[in-house]
């Protein structure tokens, strides 16, 4: 066994502690099927959102902590999607919604695209999955439930779930509103006539025969074949028929779907495989705290999160605390992005289990890119509001000084963070800056921190100026220090969270700021700039 192998196998970052589970359950060996299979479910009646992200990019983190654990026994990942569901409304973000409401209730793959760019709606969705999954580098195989169902390779599963028809209505039925209990089945035949995917009863199940019979939309008593896509299971008996007929090791899943989960695993229990490893997540909140919905539309979108902060970012913020229910708004990105520096650039320093623990090795599969975390997110961000940028070309101009060897070219990532900050500036921080006039108490003291800038010799480095800006604070009586750097965030910057003082000024530069702190020495309640 080697090092690695030894230190991934005490990590306690939970990734490794879910590989574990894992490890016990093939005690370390290869399964018969030739592989370890991990899984994440999709449903493409709309676009990859967010939650999407998440489940595949903390899946992809307990693969990679198993194959340190176990390098020896190959992986996959299937991406499966369920696009043989029905379509049972008309998402509001689509063109041609009234061609698309004449194919309600039929399998998303038979759907005509309404952007009619593919040969379905299922299809274009699936597409967009997958080019949503490529663009973070994902490796995985994309699955179809389409051709699963169509290809006969679920036929024996399906066979299965027929011959054990009255098990899974015992499991079934006690979950359900007596209402629906009363017409249940766990088989949604296709109609012959409609192609829709019709929830009716089951009047006859012919488990030698392989069929079942059911009273179609025409009122007609029809019979099919269970096999070959003529009929789709009820998504709770599909995904414990899945994980049987696959052989999934492992999936994760919300918290809310915990009884989903136990349900499935009865099912795939009862045609006789052991349902898969996992864990539950907790939900996102939006910043009033209440759980994210895809309908509401509340939260954040990938999109909008990628507009102010790189995708690592975004990795970090879903490696952390994974079974925490966490606000998912604008004002959690730049302490994302700061966190993520600061972790990766600390990385190369650790000792070897240090770094396992670290969210940078499971950000980027142990092999995290040098970052430079001097200029933080933050500071990025009190720049560009105190140099009112409109672009990242205004912020260069600040950096360069700075950091004479720094360049768009020669700094790409820190390049991106200019540009994100730029953004995130005029977004957020621009239409909210309000600043207020120095109190006296705050007034002698800044008026001494001016003369002070004024006496450093020139290059004088974050330290040095951070040291003078603390003394000063503890000569002028601040009980608290806190007071004095939000006085300066507040009476300076125009908001209430601010850098690093010594970092910001040695960046924005000492005259600079001795012309900002001038300009507010001159503010008055009555004449307050503009944001």
């Amino acid at each position: 066994m080697s090092g690695d192998q030894e230190l991934a196998l005490q990590a306690k970052a939970w990734p490794f502690e879910e590989a574990r589970k894992l490890i016990a359950r093939h005690k370390g060996k290869t399964p018969a099927k030739g592989y370890v299979l991990f899984e994440t479910g999709y449903g493409p009646s709309g676009l990859p959102h967010i939650g999407t992200f998440g489940e595949v990019a903390r899946t992809t983190m307990v693969r990679r902590a198993f194959q340190i654990m176990a390098p020896d026994v190959p992986t996959r990942l299937f991406a499966f999607s369920d696009d043989m569901d029905g379509l049972r409304k008309v998402p509001d973000n689509i063109p041609n919604q009234e061609m698309v409401r004449e194919h309600l209730g039929k399998p998303l793959t038979k759907v005509p695209d309404p952007f009619g760019k593919f040969e379905s709606f299922g299809h274009h969705n699936n597409a967009m999955l997958r080019g949503f999954l490529d663009s973070f580098g994902f490796e995985y195989e994309f699955q179809s439930a389409t051709d699963w169902y169509g290809s006969g390779r679920f036929d024996e599963a399906l066979l299965s779930v027929l011959r054990n028809y009255d098990a899974v209505m015992k499991v079934m039925l006690p979950s359900l509103r007596e209402e629906r209990a009363a017409t249940y089945s766990p088989f949604l035949p296709i109609s012959p006539t409609t192609g829709r995917v019709l929830q009716v009863p089951v009047l006859e199940h012919n488990p030698d025969a392989g069929t079942i019979v059911f009273e179609d939309e025409d009122g007609r008593k029809t019979e099919v074949p269970v096999t070959g896509g003529h009929c789709k299971l009820q998504w709770k008996p599909d995904w414990g028929m899945r994980w049987h007929a696959l052989g999934v090791d492992y999936e994760m899943s919300g918290k809310d779907l915990i009884p989903s989960v136990e349900l499935a695993g009865k099912i795939c229990q009862i045609l006789g495989t052991q349902p898969p490893e996992g864990f539950n997540y907790e939900l996102f909140l939006d910043d009033k705290g209440q759980k994210i919905s895809k309908s509401k539309g509340n939260g954040l979108s990938v999109e909008e999160w990628l507009r102010y902060a790189p995708p690592e970012s975004l990795s970090l913020y879903m490696f952390q605390k994974p079974r925490v229910a966490k606000r998912l708004y604008f004002d959690v990105i730049p302490r994302a992005v700061d966190e993520y520096l600061a972790f990766t650039s600390k990385f190369p320093a650790e000792e070897p289990a240090r770094k396992l623990e670290n969210p940078a090795w499971h950000i980027h599969g142990g092999n995290p890119p040098a970052a430079r975390s001097d200029l933080s997110y933050n500071i990025l961000l009190n720049l560009a509001g105190v140099a009112n940028a409109e672009s990242k070309d205004v912020m260069w101009g600040f950096i360069s000084r700075y950091a004479p060897e720094a360049s768009p070219e020669t700094a790409p990532f820190l390049d991106r963070l200019v540009q994100y900050a730029v953004n995130y500036y005029q977004d957020f921080v621009k239409p909210t800056k309000r600043y207020r006039p120095p109190t006296e108490t705050e007034r002698a003291a800044m008026t001494e921190l001016l003369d002070e800038l004024g006496r450093l010799p020139e290059g004088a480095k974050a330290e040095e100026i951070q040291f003078q800006v603390y003394e000063i604070g503890k000569r002028h009586g601040f009980a608290d220090l806190k007071s004095w750097f939000q006085a300066l965030y507040e009476v300076l910057l125009g908001q209430t969270q601010g850098p690093r003082m010594g970092s910001f000024i040695e960046l924005y530069g000492v005259a600079n700021t001795r012309e900002l702190i001038t300009q507010a020495l001159e503010r008055t309640a009555e004449a307050q700039p503009a944001a």
